[in-house]
């Protein structure tokens, strides 16, 4: 990593230390227990280790990275102990070549899992974070304790719901189509949304700013790959026996809210939270409450 990556990435630690510290976030005398880079089939996966206690994993979606969860590592470092990872293809994590396959991310996720030694894993999954944990969960349920899916349902099929359901998240799509194309002609990251960039636009643009720090990445040519994997069908998910909780922002624009509700409807004993004025990025737009109800959950 060059001097200019070194120097970018420590202005972002800083300037997500500040936001936290706006947001209400404890942000100082919290710093990694460990770091390092776990070598992967043709990748090297970065991560921290920060805390003690059960261990929680995070994992992030499409705009995003290890930093990404700067809100959350402080606020339950003091009673489990964190752990964050940038997917392979995202910075800092590295690449032999070509584009990310999502399909080896859960086998990465276990290798990290392995590589910490830990047990009785609790995951926390952030959008395309959704396609790493449930099928990590659905081949390893013995070794997660609790899944939290937020903003995703990873890859469950949708057109496998019910007909009634199926047909809502149609319309949804149908009425939604083309808002997240207007919002970035207006500079607005959709997976940020409106709300944030106007009400927040510090956040905003820090959000644009990690989203930024994977320049090599074809996000768009992820993007279909994460489609094209959405091939598990929702009753397989049926079948959880560990606790599963569906957070959704009531104004996100990228995942159907009524996916959300469908699919915890569909997966028994699962619990839905619904955050108001909030879009695509609840951890990150409205950290305090998404740690409330994820700190609830856990």
């Amino acid at each position: 990593m060059g001097q200019s990556s070194n120097s970018r990435r420590t202005f972002l630690y800083q300037a997500a230390a500040g936001a936290a510290a706006l947001s209400g976030q404890t942000a100082t005398g919290v710093n990694p227990n460990a770091s390092g880079f776990l070598s992967r089939p043709g990748a090297e996966i970065y991560y921290e280790v920060t805390g003690s206690g059960p261990p929680v994993v995070f994992a992030h979606g499409l705009g995003g990275n290890h930093m990404s969860w700067f809100q959350q590592v402080p606020y339950f470092a003091g009673r489990y102990t964190c752990v964050t990872f940038a997917h392979r293809g995202f910075a800092p994590s590295r690449l032999a070549g070509g584009g990310p396959d999502p399909s080896m991310y859960a086998d990465d996720l276990g290798a990290l899992i392995d590589h910490l030694n830990l047990k009785e894993v609790r995951l926390v999954a952030q959008s395309m974070g959704g396609w790493t944990c449930l099928e990590y969960a659905l081949h390893h349920p013995e070794r997660v304790k609790s899944v939290v899916l937020a903003a995703t349902g990873g890859t469950a099929d949708l057109e496998t719901l019910d007909h009634a359901d199926h047909e809502t998240i149609t319309a949804w799509y149908d009425a939604h189509r083309g808002v997240d194309e207007s919002l970035a002609r207006r500079g607005i990251h959709p997976a940020a949304g409106e709300r944030m960039a106007g009400e927040q636009p510090a956040m905003h643009f820090l959000y644009r700013e990690i989203d930024g720090l994977s320049r090599g990445l074809d996000k768009n040519a992820l993007r279909a790959k994460l489609v094209a994997a959405r091939t598990v069908p929702v009753s397989k998910l049926k079948r959880f026996e560990m606790p599963v909780l569906f957070i959704s922002g009531d104004e996100d624009i990228v995942f159907p809210p009524p996916a959300a509700r469908a699919l915890a409807a569909a997966v028994p004993g699962a619990k839905l939270e619904r955050v108001t004025e909030a879009g695509h990025s609840v951890y990150f737009e409205r950290a305090s409450r998404f740690n409330e109800i994820v700190g609830a959950f856990l």
